[in-house]
């Protein structure tokens, strides 16, 4: 499991970035947020995180998550694989597949799961949200293809506005997850496929949990 701790310490990011807002700062933006239509809930610690996922997510549903440093660090992707839960863990169905075809062609097929859990690069303060992927196999799901939508995030994503949220994202999102790339697959990451997510029209469907705790890229 990759830690932010793995890189930081030797990769140039603004840490300026970075840093954990005060609470006014988290008021306003779970205002935003609230306001573009994204339900947000602040917890306290990686382990509330994990127990408001498990309490959010129904019995029976289909639940695929995103690569996330995030969820790792709550603990949500061991749970998922291992956890005494009710759900349809999609990526042990996927990993399973020996055929590559056959195996792309699922990992597609659960961008449309039930529930889709991630992390996010950026939070504007006004309401915004920004990631990138490589491949697109996270963020495809976040605009429209899965029924439901959970975003978690370290507090120390939120930066003032917008254009703070793309600056984030190429000076501390993208050198970091660049090193764990290169150390999990041997090749390069790479902002290729980018998302501006300005507002949910969907009531309900998208929620942000934010931990008032230092966590992710």
């Amino acid at each position: 499991m990759s830690q932010k701790s793995d890189y930081v310490d030797e990769t140039d990011i603004d840490a300026t970035l970075d840093d954990q807002p005060d609470d006014d700062t988290i008021d306003q933006t779970v205002a935003n947020l609230e306001a573009n239509g994204f339900k947000a809930v602040v917890v306290d610690s990686a382990e509330d995180a994990l127990e408001t996922i498990q309490s959010h997510i129904p019995a029976g549903a289909s639940v695929m998550n995103g690569h996330s440093t995030t969820l790792e660090e709550i603990g949500f992707t061991e749970y998922l694989s291992e956890g005494d839960h009710d759900w349809e863990s999609l990526p042990d169905d996927i990993w399973s597949i020996d055929d590559d075809a056959e195996r792309q062609a699922a990992r597609r097929e659960a961008q449309t799961a039930d529930y889709f859990l991630g992390g996010i690069n950026a939070i504007a303060q006004t309401g915004e949200l920004v990631a990138a992927d490589r491949s697109g196999s996270r963020i495809g799901a976040y605009p429209f293809a899965a029924s439901n939508v959970v975003i978690v995030s370290g507090v120390n994503k939120i930066v003032d506005d917008l254009e703070a949220a793309l600056d984030r994202l190429e000076s501390v999102a993208y050198p970091l997850e660049n090193e764990r790339a290169k150390d999990a697959y041997g090749v390069e990451s790479a902002i290729a496929k980018q998302l501006i997510f300005r507002q949910e029209l969907e009531e309900g469907r998208t929620t942000v949990v934010l931990v008032r705790e230092q966590l992710g890229y």
